[in-house]
């Protein structure tokens, strides 16, 4: 399948291919134009919208995968997913079978897979496409020692692991008792200094943005 993009600047977004959209649903496929994007555009030095925060990325093998298969989680769909790429929590021949099929994608087993709703993907704006791409990196993290410093192999290679969000909290309970008390005043302050990125610089990285909160 040949994947659909948007040219602009010198890099493309990425779009799902039109045969998988209209495929039956369930199908994965490898998407190795996401892959090289995101790296391009948030990992890797002098990229559009690059993020220090990623700086440990630059190491890693990222596999990426769009998907017609449906999912959720507390009636809510899921449009992207970061996770290790080691197979875990499984059976053996499960184990097996998994390591072979992820070996089939992408030639290798990646540190991380990241798999995106194509349909979303092919409708979303370039400033939510962005912010979920970055969101799902966030969670590819580097594993801390006893000390609480960044932890690294023998060889100096980061040594990777699955990070949580910074904030996780209740709309209600802090419109009661307040951000210092739910530990979430980081997070508000954030909120109230306005976005780092804003559009004239994401429709440098993504073509033409339309200013809409992701769901």
């Amino acid at each position: 399948m040949t994947a659909i993009v948007v040219q602009f600047g010198g890099h493309t977004r990425p779009l799902p291919p039109k045969a998988l959209l209209d495929d039956v649903p369930g199908k994965f496929i490898a998407a190795p134009e996401l892959s090289d994007w995101f790296r391009a555009v948030f990992i890797e030095e002098g990229g559009p919208l690059y993020n220090t925060e990623h700086e440990h990325l630059q190491a890693a093998s990222i596999g990426a995968l769009w998907t017609t298969a449906g999912n959720s989680r507390h009636g809510r769909s899921i449009i992207g997913q970061a996770e290790l790429g080691e197979p875990r929590g499984m059976g053996k021949w499960a184990r097996a079978r998994s390591r072979q099929q992820i070996v089939e994608w992408f030639g290798e087993e990646p540190d991380f897979i990241m798999t995106i709703g194509a349909h979303y993907a092919a409708e979303c704006s370039d400033i939510e496409f962005c912010a979920l791409i970055e969101h799902e990196l966030m969670h590819m993290g580097q594993a801390i020692d006893m000390f609480g410093a960044p932890k690294f192999t023998k060889s100096g290679r980061p040594v990777f692991s699955m990070r949580g969000h910074d904030v996780e909290e209740f709309v209600g309970v802090v419109a009661r008792y307040g951000a210092t008390a739910t530990g979430t005043a980081a997070l508000v302050e954030a909120a109230n200094k306005g976005p780092e990125i804003g559009s004239v610089r994401i429709a440098q990285a993504c073509g033409t943005c339309q200013e809409r909160r992701v769901a």
